[in-house]
Order: C-alpha cells, then structure tokens, then sequence
C-alpha cells in the first residue's frame, strides 16, 4: 500500500501536467479561430468586425504564451502550433482584410486606374504574408539561439503589423474610392512588410515584471488603458499600434545619431553592443 501511494501521486501529477499543457493550446485554437472568421468576414464584407476579430486574436496571442511560461508546459509542439496560428491570423487575414478594404472596392475609380490599383493591391497583399512568415520563421530559429536578445525583437513583430492594419480599419470604417488613397494605403501594407523582415529593434516587454511595479499603480493604469480603449476604441487602437511601430524607428535613428556623436565613442548599448564597433 504504501509503494503505490507514490506511484499514484506521479500519476496524479503527470494528469494534471498533461490536462495544463491543454489550456494554451486552448488559446491558440481560440487564435486560429479568429482568423479564419476574420476572413470570412471580409468577405462579406464586415470589415470592421473583422479587424476587431484579428485585435481579439492578438489578446489571444499574448496570453496562451504566458499561460504556458505560469503552467511550464512550453514544448516545441507549442511554439510550432502558434507560429501556425500567426500566419493565418497576423498574415492571411489582415492581407486579406487589407487587399479587400482597400482595393476591393476599386470598381469605383473610372478609367484603367483600377486594374492598375487591383494589381497594386495584390501586389503589397501577397507581400505582407511572405514577409510575415518570413519574420515567424526567423523568430522562430532566434528563440532556440541563447545568444540572442529577450529585451528586443528583431524586425517588427507580425501580430503588431496586422494589429496596425486591422486598426486603420476599425478607424476609418470604409474605404475612401480614390487612387491617391489606394497609393496610401500600398505603402502603409508594404512598408509593415519591409520592417517585418528588417532588423529594425522593438521592445518585447518580456522584462517587463507587472509584481516589481505598485500594485496601486499597476492596477489603475491597466483600468483606466482598459477604460479609454472601450470608450474611444478607433482612436486608441490606432494611437497605440502608431507608437509601438514609430518606436522602433525612432529607437534605430537615435542610435545612428549616436554612433556619429564623438562624445557616444566607446559606450555600450544593450541591443547593438558597443556603438563605435
């Protein structure tokens, strides 16, 4: 009796390992859903729900990550299943969402102007979801390398590029029939693709410890980020996915101004290491 009491505790505690080891992929079934009725929604032409579906997706992103560090049932099953669920939710949706908000409607605008704004459009679309799996694929060799940075990301981060799509979205509500727009709007969808893949730093927040701050303080700026994104969520979702891409450009041109600045010669910095070199 008293040799099976162990075993059974084992067993008990390999159950609920295995039960826990469930719950992020929960999330990141809940991800992959998301996506694929944002799709679904563009097509009939929802473009608003279907920009708040890749938004939900984001949340989604975030917490089945966390829920799996708190559990400690991070597997390479894991990371693989959620570099799926990004390429479809973060990569084939927005292009999707992109391509049929803003250029789908191009029947509008008179003359040949409009099958030249259709193959822009295809263009800048298939080129943000190349660039986004390209961008997974990388992150996904970085995060096996103990060498690289947990501060930073390298390259724009693909749930932040289609956030900031999905967001432009959700403001502007319906698309404006014009090929100065239509311009616009490809150079917003190519420029998310090109920062994708360059090695533009932004900040991963992973160092970011929520216990370290004052509870107070931590919980009143979480209510009230909370509060004026329900309120004014078209201005705030597009404020915040502006900061968080500007900021890692803004970072890179301080850098350079530095690496010229005679009195920067020998300091280090955490991303690039010593700015003279």
């Amino acid at each position: 009796m008293l040799g099976r009491r162990p075993r059974r505790r084992i067993q008990d505690r390999t159950r609920i390992r295995t039960g826990l080891s469930i719950v992020p992929s929960l999330f990141t079934i809940g991800n992959i859903f998301c996506g694929y009725y944002s799709v679904i929604s563009t097509l009939r032409g929802s473009w608003d729900y279907a920009a708040v579906l890749i938004g939900i997706g984001y949340i989604l992103d975030g917490l089945d990550g966390r829920i799996a560090r708190l559990t400690r049932t991070t597997s390479d099953f894991g990371l693989q299943l959620d570099s799926l669920a990004d390429v479809v939710t973060f990569g084939l949706a927005p292009a999707v969402l992109a391509f049929n908000w803003g250029f789908g409607a191009s029947e509008g605008i008179e003359g040949s102007a409009a099958r030249h704004v259709h193959q822009l459009g295809s263009l800048a679309s298939f080129a943000f979801v190349v660039c986004g799996a390209l961008r997974l694929a990388r992150f996904n060799l970085q995060a096996k390398s103990e060498t690289s940075s947990k501060r930073y990301f390298v390259g724009l981060p693909i749930p932040a590029a289609a956030t900031m799509i999905a967001a432009v979205v959700h403001f502007f509500k319906t698309p404006t029939l014009m090929v100065g727009s239509a311009l616009l709007w490809s150079f917003l969808i190519l420029f998310m693709a090109f920062l994708m893949i360059s090695t533009v730093r932004y900040y991963s927040f992973k160092e970011f410890d929520v216990h370290k701050a004052r509870p107070s303080r931590a919980l009143f700026g979480t209510a009230m980020l909370i509060s004026l994104i329900y309120l004014y969520s078209e201005i705030m979702l597009l404020v915040m996915a502006s900061l968080y891409v500007s900021s890692g450009l803004i970072y890179e041109l301080v850098h350079t101004v530095r690496r010229f600045l005679p009195s920067s010669a020998g300091r280090s910095d955490p991303v690039h290491g010593n700015i003279k070199s």
